[in-house]
């Protein structure tokens, strides 16, 4: 027993939906991290959905490169949270103005 394409795509955008609400309603730069990767898992998971239900891995291999991609990102988006921590001692988005003198 199979289940169908739209059963995966259906989950895949009710978890883009909560990951989009994460991101422009908390306030906290890792909750915001948190949530970015969630909307770039949902995103795969339509991916190997739809490869799946065509027969073909260019889908599966494009997942790969994603996940390859958010690694780094998760790497590099986690030293700027832990710098911006040590340097403000906040990681409320809000609260954090570098950019002003």
């Amino acid at each position: 027993m199979m289940i169908p394409l739209s059963y995966y795509l259906i989950l895949s955008a009710v978890l883009f939906t909560v990951g989009v609400i994460g991101v422009l309603v908390r306030r906290n730069a890792i909750v915001i991290f948190m949530s970015i990767e969630l909307m770039l898992n949902a995103v795969n998971l339509s991916f190997v959905a739809i490869s799946k239900h065509l027969d073909s891995l260019d889908g599966q291999i494009f997942v790969f490169f994603v996940m390859t991609v958010a690694a780094a990102e998760v790497a590099v988006g986690l030293a700027i949270i832990i710098n911006l921590f040590r340097n403000k001692e906040t990681i409320n988005v809000d609260e954090i103005n570098i950019m002003k003198w």
